[in-house]
């Protein structure tokens, strides 16, 4: 198999014509850097749980591009088009990934709680009342859909007209793809109640088929995408992370993603990531293999 690319945390390889091949690495990265420490089991993990919400989300009546996993860190895949140049895709174009991950979150978390604590998001438009402040795991009055670019050496959050402009998507499709992402986020929130657990956000990626039919694409439901956890002990009035959240929160405790801020602002060298230490690699294999678990009500062994 021939090597298409090689992302952060997957390995992609030309399978047939119109097939491709996910290799599903014990990478883990966050910040988009990748840390030089490999998890064990990471990969499995992902690959096993994507595979089960893609049959979830199939049973919905929803298209994928997922065809097979025929090992426990591979999955073979529809093959589509990926477009750089983003004047090359309008609304006739098909086959193709659209060039943005379309995120939903449902409680105040992450780089939402950042923004908002930094006076760069008002509460207001989150659908809280005037003058209310809301805290780190509250509920959100309604979801928050946003989408960010997809094939930019770093993220970058779309105000709707540009998002349109660089995907070739027309506002109805837009506005298909949310309501896609509503549905699917509320059967991950169905699916996940019974077994003590809160979605809390994620994110997600499509494409267009050869019909110009909307697929849903790479994976999601994950650790690695979603945010996810113990609904007793939110009960307690604690946020117990079982996600890569677990990973981010270490780097936020060291200092790391404060440097790593202030580089990209100062438009300076970007410091590098530090290893984990092995105990700490330990732990964040311990929590993937966990979420597997509670996620698909199977044992990982």
């Amino acid at each position: 198999m021939n090597l298409v690319r090689k992302g952060k945390v997957k390995e992609v390889y030309e399978d047939t014509e119109d097939t491709l091949r996910f290799v599903f690495t014990d990478q883990i990265s966050v910040f988009d850097k990748v840390i030089p420490t490999l998890i064990p089991f990471k990969g499995e993990t992902l690959n096993r749980t994507s595979a089960r919400w893609f049959s979830i989300v199939e049973e919905m009546g929803l298209l994928t591009h997922f065809l097979e996993m025929p090992s426990p860190n591979e999955m073979r895949v529809k093959k589509v088009e990926v477009i750089t140049d983003y004047s090359k895709m309008d609304i006739c174009t098909k086959g193709y990934l659209i060039p943005m991950e379309f995120i939903c979150r449902h409680y105040v978390a992450g780089s939402l709680l950042d923004r908002i604590k930094a006076g760069m998001l008002p509460p207001e438009d989150l659908g809280y009342p005037n003058g209310q402040v809301p805290k780190h795991g509250d509920k959100l009055p309604q979801p928050f859909f946003e989408v960010t670019t997809k094939l930019e050496k770093v993220d970058r959050k779309l105000e709707l007209d540009e998002a349109l402009k660089i995907s070739g998507l027309t506002r109805e499709e837009f506005d298909g793809v949310k309501e896609t992402v509503l549905k699917i986020d509320d059967r991950i929130a169905k699916e996940v109640k019974p077994r003590g657990l809160i979605h809390a956000d994620g994110k997600k990626e499509f494409s267009f088929d050869s019909n110009r039919d909307l697929m849903i694409i790479d994976t999601f439901g994950t650790a690695d995408e979603d945010r996810f956890w113990d609904a007793k002990a939110y009960e307690e009035g604690k946020l117990v992370e079982l996600s890569k959240e677990f990973v981010r929160q270490h780097y936020r405790r060291t200092g790391y993603l404060e440097k790593l801020e202030a580089a990209r602002e100062a438009k300076r060298p970007e410091p590098d990531i530090p290893g984990l230490s092995d105990e700490m690699r330990d732990q964040v294999s311990k929590v993937y293999i966990d979420i597997f678990e509670r996620l698909s009500g199977q044992k990982f062994r």
